[in-house]
């Protein structure tokens, strides 16, 4: 198995007739998927005269996209997912920086490249297209970038096949295993989803928009096996008080990640799921999907306790080597964590992204160098996730970020993109964009802006109109002048520590 398409092609030889993708009402065996998808592959050579070499998938909630992304994947194209709830205008700078060849959708997008509007087939699937060989590219995520342009960071088929052989044995998918989706496709974690269920001839159980409302009656009602999300989905069930003891009796497996998952959150899901394992998962789409784990003990009266109220990150994954670096590059019990091995990107779409972002030992060196324009990015490059972490009792802990990048809702924001936006606004002269803790340990936006006769609604409404609307703060001030610090800096702790008096 060397490609995303051969994970799902085996287990379509070897389960054909058991369910493979479950949306709404309707039931796809792995026969009909593949069929399906077949379809669509076929379809998208037709529309464009030749094989796509990428091709985008606005990415929906409904069979016909499911089919879409593995029909490019069977083409051997680089899949780029797009959001249809993405404002036009980014998803247009998405194609455009990705170099898109193709979009299928199923509504008209008007992205500025040729697009495939994909419908159910009316008769067989004569002339579909054998599974191709691959290029190396699997899939392209766009991540929010400081420069207010979105980050492209391609995933080559040996990073996430390298990711797959760890996980599906691990969590022991298999027909009658069956697996939550709640991440949109352009977040990176939705692979874990589809292609574990698919890699181990399980049934990848889709949720609509009102589903996940509801996500503990969902799970309940579809007798899933395998949870997977964001923890802030945990105190969402929280505040609706769903979250009964046994509420969730058919789960066996728990996995959280994409942000902190703290102790408290864990307990209440755990007593919800009391048959199942809890365990917290840790990594940067740069590191695909996921490269650490924690696996609470059944007890919770065994669960480690730490400073900061969340779970352990664990250990690194067996095949992926890590470095914990302090702020000179030297090797530390408490600092940066650095990672490598098959998991690894092979760097940022644009070159110029992967300056700093990465740290090289030379022979006999004791510091590490961070990567300079026109340095070679070879495979001993160490990525800097930019996340600070410590050893606790054989366990890495998650202390925070080391830069002014933050997760909100599960997704990665860099402040600086907000803060671009605004200031691209008439009028504004300066913008600061704060993390802020929200309840039940969810973080929250907040703008503070500089400038003449502004109003903050309609910045607001503006940056609505750019940005994904997790990335919308969810208040904005205007004040005449920003605080400065000694250095002449501005001031984003007496910010923050302003702003949560304000709420206080």
């Amino acid at each position: 198995m060397n490609t995303l398409y051969h994970w799902f092609e085996n287990s379509a030889g070897k389960h054909a007739d058991a369910p493979a993708l479950e949306v709404g009402a309707r039931t796809l065996t792995y026969s009909e998927l593949e069929e399906l998808a077949g379809h669509v592959a076929a379809e998208a050579v037709a529309a464009l005269g030749s094989v796509p070499a990428r091709i985008g998938v606005l990415a929906e909630r409904s069979v016909l996209t499911y089919a879409g992304y593995l029909a490019a994947h069977r083409l051997g194209s680089t899949v780029v997912p797009l959001n249809p709830a993405f404002p036009a205008q980014r998803n247009r700078m998405i194609a455009e920086a990705a170099g898109l060849d193709l979009v299928l959708t199923e509504d008209p997008a008007d992205l500025g490249v040729p697009e495939l509007a994909m419908a159910e087939p009316t008769g067989g699937a004569a002339g579909t297209p054998p599974a191709s060989a691959t290029g190396d590219l699997a899939y392209i995520l766009f991540t929010s970038g400081s420069t207010g342009r979105p980050k492209g960071v391609p995933i080559r088929h040996r990073n996430v096949c390298a990711y797959l052989e760890h996980v599906v044995p691990r969590y022991g998918m298999e027909p009658g295993s069956r697996v939550s989706q709640t991440f949109d496709l352009t977040f990176d974690l939705s692979v874990f989803d589809m292609f574990t269920a698919w890699g181990g001839g399980a049934t990848l159980v889709v949720p609509s928009r009102e589903d996940l409302l509801a996500p503990v009656r969902f799970v309940a009602e579809k007798r899933l096996t395998h949870w997977f999300s964001v923890p802030s989905m945990v105190s969402y069930a929280q505040r609706l008080r769903s979250l009964r003891p046994g509420s969730m009796p058919t789960l066996r497996w728990s996995l959280f990640c994409g942000e902190p998952l703290t102790t408290h959150q864990a307990t209440a899901w755990q007593r919800a799921a009391p048959d199942g394992v809890v365990e917290n998962l840790y990594g940067p789409t740069e590191l695909t999907i996921s490269c650490a784990e924690y696996r609470l003990p059944a007890d919770p009266a065994d669960w480690p306790e730490t400073a900061n109220g969340t779970v352990p990150i664990g250990r690194l994954y067996p095949s992926v080597s890590h470095v914990v670096l302090d702020d000179q590059g030297r090797p530390a019990v408490e600092g940066e964590l650095c990672a490598r091995g098959p998991q690894r990107f092979p760097g940022y779409l644009d070159p110029a992204a992967n300056e700093g972002r990465f740290y090289h030992f030379g022979p006999g060196d004791e510091t590490a160098r961070p990567h300079a324009a026109g340095d070679e990015l070879d495979d001993t490059a160490w990525y800097r996730t930019g996340d600070r972490v410590s050893w606790q009792d054989g366990a890495l802990v998650h202390l925070g970020r080391s830069d002014q990048q933050v997760k909100v809702q599960g997704y990665r924001v860099e402040l600086g993109e907000i803060e671009a936006v605004l200031r691209d606004q008439e009028a504004v002269r300066d913008a600061i964009v704060l993390a802020l803790p929200g309840s039940g340990g969810t973080t929250e936006l907040e703008a503070v802006c500089t400038g003449s006769d502004l109003d903050s609604d309609r910045l607001l409404t503006a940056v609505a109109g750019r940005l994904p609307a997790y990335m919308v703060p969810r208040r904005l001030t205007v004040l005449d002048t920003l605080p400065l610090n000694v250095n002449g800096k501005i001031d984003r702790s007496a910010l923050t520590k302003e702003a949560i008096g304000q709420r206080g």
